[in-house]
């Protein structure tokens, strides 16, 4: 949707209010006062504290919804004192007849040729501030200065190797047979085929109900499904008593396992969400009975011999290029560190044959010589928590030692194991260790609230969604969302019928005009749904000291470089800080000479 803008300067224009039509079809539904008479001249307007810049406009930009109203002296009436006003004409929608559904609508008469200019509402965004994120950005939670790290670890299957999108549909393709050959489920769920972009990570699943949401201690009304259709809110509210709240003992544990629910934070997870929806919607379609926790437990279960039996291995093995994406940076990330003096190790879960061959593709056949210590099988998060298994070496075959392990050597590979010996035989503590990992539970909550190490989350979604956040439809939206918050906050002291009834159709429209569809049309942004930061977004700043797309991201900064979390303001803070406009755009050191990279 575009919006088009009416905009003069002098004199407000006559408006009448109430049952009288527009006399101009392409004049009005809502009206929008931007400054008062003092700050409305021709020059350009001083926009400095919002921005760092003057823009040349001869109106404020509609961003901030301290700047979307002036003054309202008394309900359906504009201040005289006012001197710009706004007049957007949304199209194609129809205005109607009968009683204007604004109190801030109103026709323009009387008024001999105001100085009027149509502008699209693009215009409206400052100059600079779509297309400033940069995919290749790394954003900080906490303050990290590299120059203080000399010990960098790393996980191996998404953080080391990323993979293609085709990986999750065979996951899905080989786990839904399990469930009809094994588990002798129907054979109409095999009719049921992968959808990419059905799910997201970070969703919460609820084992009793077959419900997949977004929830934060509260369920995200508009993200509940149950198979693949869309659950009512008022179902919802039903089924939980009346109420959004969940309580937190049942939305997860401290690894996102509760005893009803299980948070999916990992990309593998993508898959196993797919086809719990999809097994749902054939028993709720066929109006068959099942029980709900037996389905879990079983697609849980397919999920997991594909990994068990070593199908996912195979396949990448047997095609190595398919499936692994931009193995060449992944090998100049390891050799910028290396040729810096840093230490290098590697904690993966994924067996060493499998590593192995994934590394030589990407690095070459010398790429243990890269890293200081090499564990596989390591069983996170037990790895990082319990110091039960002891260390086992391989030899050059693979095949497992008895040998007592007194020190961890470069070019052995090590299996099992734990933190506890790792920390004593290697003297690897504290925030000298950066460690990066794609599962915020299994690869970095421990290490960060536990032994004090640094962590790096890579997030792969970050790229995709930073395309969308650097759109127009994406920047435009989320002014008129602000536009709309700030109407509601002025005028909500309004009590009469009339205006309640306005009221209620601009929440109505908040809710349409959230960013929500423009990520995933069921669940949106990983980050944040509707209004608020969706749980995975809660524990990514938690577990997370920094974030990235991929580790290629540390090739676009220098290694003494100091990363700073951005000063994003508290409720009761003016949002004044120049800083809100920095991190992530092409202006930051090293992002723009090293553009290159990708």
């Amino acid at each position: 949707m575009h919006h088009n803008f009416l905009v003069w300067e002098g004199p407000p224009p006559d408006l009448h209010w109430g049952d009288q039509s527009a006399s101009n079809k392409n004049i009005t539904r809502r009206s929008l006062a931007l400054q008062s008479r003092s700050a409305c001249r021709p020059e350009r307007l001083p926009v400095k504290q919002m921005f760092g810049q003057s823009y040349p406009l001869k109106y404020e930009p509609l961003w901030h919804p301290g700047h979307v109203l002036a003054e309202l002296a008394r309900k359906h009436v504009f201040p005289l004192a006012t001197n710009a006003l706004l007049v957007e004409n949304t199209f194609p929608k129809p205005i109607g007849s009968g009683r204007c559904r604004s109190f801030l609508c109103g026709t323009l008469i009387g008024h001999e040729k105001p100085d009027v200019r149509v502008i699209h509402s693009a215009d409206l965004i400052p100059p600079g501030v779509c297309n400033l994120l940069n995919p290749s950005t790394i954003y900080a939670n906490n303050e990290v200065n590299l120059d203080e790290v000399d010990i960098y670890g790393f996980d191996y299957d998404y953080t080391l190797a990323l993979y293609s999108n085709s990986l999750n549909e065979m996951i899905y393709n080989k786990a839904r047979q399990f469930l009809v050959e094994h588990y002798k489920y129907p054979q109409g769920i095999s009719k049921y085929n992968y959808i990419p972009n059905f799910a997201a990570r970070g969703l919460h699943y609820d084992i009793q109900k077959s419900f997949l949401k977004n929830a934060f201690h509260y369920i995200q009304m508009g993200t509940v499904y149950r198979g693949l259709k869309p659950v009512p809110d008022e179902e919802v509210m039903q089924l939980y008593r009346g109420s959004n709240h969940v309580p937190l003992h049942q939305v997860s544990g401290f690894y996102g396992k509760g005893p009803k629910m299980k948070q999916f934070m990992d990309v593998f997870s993508l898959p196993e969400m797919t086809l719990l929806a999809a097994a749902n919607d054939y028993f709720i379609s066929n109006d068959i009975e099942y029980d709900p926790v037996h389905l879990y437990k079983d697609v849980s279960d397919a999920i997991a011999m594909v990994h068990i039996k070593g199908y996912m291995y195979k396949w990448i093995m047997q095609d190595l290029e398919k499936y692994i994406l931009r193995g060449d940076e992944t090998y100049a990330v390891l050799h910028r560190l290396a040729s810096h003096g840093k230490k290098l190790f590697l904690i993966t879960n994924s067996p060493f044959s499998f590593v192995d061959k994934g590394m030589k593709y990407m690095v070459g056949k010398d790429w243990r010589d890269f890293f200081d210590v090499v564990i596989v099988q390591a069983d996170k998060p037990h790895f990082f928590n319990d110091c039960v298994k002891p260390f086992r070496r391989l030899d050059s075959n693979g095949d497992l030692q008895w040998d007592k392990i007194k020190s961890l050597d470069k070019g052995q590979i090590y299996k099992q194991g734990n933190l506890v010996d790792f920390l004593k035989l290697t003297g690897w503590r504290g925030s000298k260790v950066l460690y990066f990992g794609d599962h915020l539970y299994s690869d970095l909550a421990d290490l960060m609230l536990r032994h004090g190490w640094r962590t790096g989350a890579i997030v792969p979604e970050l790229e995709v969604e930073t395309k969308v956040v650097n759109t127009e439809q994406y920047a435009q939206s989320l002014t008129w969302l602000q536009a709309l918050t700030g109407l509601l906050e002025r005028m909500q002291m309004y009590r009469d019928a009339e205006s309640k009834k306005v009221l209620q159709d601009w929440l109505k429209e908040r809710e349409e005009a959230v960013t929500k569809n423009l990520f995933n049309p069921q669940f949106g942004s990983i980050f944040r749904t509707c209004h608020n930061p969706t749980y995975f977004s809660r524990r990514l700043c938690r577990f997370s000291d920094l974030y990235m797309a991929s580790i290629s991201c540390l090739l676009n900064y220098d290694l003494s470089y100091t990363f700073y979390p951005r000063r994003t303001p508290l409720q009761h803070e003016a949002p004044l800080w120049m800083d809100q406009l920095c991190t992530g755009c092409m202006k930051t050191p090293f992002l723009e000479e090293m553009a290159h990279i990708r």
